[in-house]
C-alpha cells in the first residue's frame, strides 16, 4: 500500500519537477514535444519563498487523510464558478467565448464521467474509474492586450501591472489564458498557496477544444489535469520513480508516460501492476487520458468540506 504521510522534507521532495520555463516577455516558439506541467516546479520555488508554506501543505495533507478515513467529504453539490483571464499579444491569442465555453464544456464532463471516452477505461480499473460529481460554471471573461510575448511560470500574468489579477480567489476559481513558453502547457497552485497567485494557468493553444487549439493537446485536458492539482492531486507517479501519489487505488508508475501507451503499459515497480496511463494526471496526450478513480474523486472532495483548503466553494 502507498505511503500517505507527509513530513516537510517530503513535501519538498515530492513536488520537484523537470520542466522548462521562458522569462516573461521573452519572445518564444512553443513547439511541444511531450506534455509539460510545471505545478511542481512552481510549488518548490514557493516553498523556497515561504517556508510557512510546507506547514500548511502538511496541515491539509493531514487534514485531507483524515477525511478520507471517516468518510467526512463533501455532503452535496460542490459547483465552482469560472473566471476566465485572457491575455493576448495577437489576434490569435484572443481566444474567443466559444473556445472558452468549450473547456467549461470539457471540465464538466471529465469530472462527471460524462466524457465520451469513459467508456474506454479498462476492465482491469472499472471498478475505480470515479464521477467526482463536481461541475464547473462560467462566471465571467475578463481579457486584457499585452506587450508580453511570452509569460514563464513566475506569476506576472496574474499581476495587475502585467497581467489580471484574480477575481474572488477564495471563491472562484480563475484560470489564465496566454501564450507560455518553454514548452509548458500549463501549470496550477495547490491548495495552502497565497490567494494572490491562486489558480490555473494554460497556454492558449491548449485551452479548450475548438478554436487555436492545435496538436496532440487539443481536447481540453491539460485543463482537466492542472484543475486536479488545484483540487490537491499529484502526479500519478508521484514525480519520484515508482513514487506515491498519496491516493490508494492507482497503480505505482516508474515515471511519467507520453503519447498514448499500448494497453496494457506494465511498471517494472515492486509487483509489476499495469499503469493507469489513461489517468488525467499522468502525462500522456489528451486523447490517451480518460479517467479519475474513486481515491482521487475522496481525495478532492476532502478540500472542499468545513475545515478544508476549499471549503468556500462547496455549496
Amino acid at each position: 500500500m502507498k505511503k500517505l504521510i507527509l513530513s516537510a522534507m517530503t513535501v519538498m521532495l515530492l513536488f520537484s519537477c523537470q520542466n522548462d520555463q521562458t522569462e516573461s516577455g521573452t519572445p518564444a516558439t512553443n513547439a511541444i514535444a511531450h506534455r509539460g506541467c510545471a505545478s511542481q516546479e512552481v510549488l518548490a520555488a514557493q516553498l523556497a519563498a515561504d517556508p510557512t508554506l510546507a506547514i500548511r501543505m502538511n496541515q491539509i495533507e493531514a487534514f485531507t487523510q483524515k477525511a478520507m478515513l471517516t468518510g467526512r467529504l463533501v455532503n452535496g453539490k460542490v459547483e465552482i464558478p469560472v473566471v476566465v483571464n485572457v491575455l493576448y499579444k495577437t489576434a490569435a491569442e484572443n481566444i474567443s467565448d466559444a473556445q472558452i465555453q468549450s473547456q467549461i464544456d470539457v471540465l464538466n464532463e471529465d469530472f462527471t464521467g460524462t466524457n465520451a471516452d469513459f467508456g474506454s477505461v479498462p476492465a482491469l480499473f472499472s471498478g475505480v474509474k470515479a464521477n467526482v460529481g463536481i461541475t464547473f460554471v462560467l462566471q465571467n471573461i475578463v481579457r486584457k492586450s499585452t506587450r508580453t510575448t511570452s509569460f514563464s511560470t513566475n506569476d506576472a500574468m496574474k499581476t495587475a501591472n502585467k497581467g489580471i489579477a484574480p477575481t474572488s480567489p477564495t471563491t472562484v476559481l480563475n484560470m489564465w489564458s496566454c501564450n507560455l513558453g518553454g514548452g509548458i502547457l500549463g501549470y496550477a497552485q495547490f491548495p495552502g498557496g497565497s490567494s494572490a497567485t491562486d489558480g490555473v494557468v494554460i497556454d492558449n493553444n491548449a485551452f479548450g477544444r475548438t478554436g487555436t487549439v492545435s496538436g496532440v493537446y487539443n481536447l481540453g485536458r491539460t485543463a482537466t489535469h492542472e484543475v486536479g492539482h488545484w483540487m490537491n492531486l499529484r502526479h500519478i507517479w508521484g514525480d519520484a520513480t515508482c513514487g506515491s501519489d498519496l491516493v490508494s487505488d492507482t497503480p505505482t508508475h516508474d515515471t511519467a508516460n507520453y503519447g498514448v501507451p499500448a494497453y496494457p503499459h506494465y511498471s517494472t515497480c515492486t509487483g509489476t501492476p499495469v499503469e493507469m496511463t489513461m489517468n488525467y494526471m499522468d502525462y500522456t496526450d489528451d486523447r490517451g487520458m480518460y479517467m479519475f478513480t474513486n481515491g482521487q474523486k475522496a481525495r478532492m472532495d476532502a478540500i472542499f468540506v468545513s475545515g478544508g483548503a476549499r471549503a468556500g466553494f462547496g455549496i
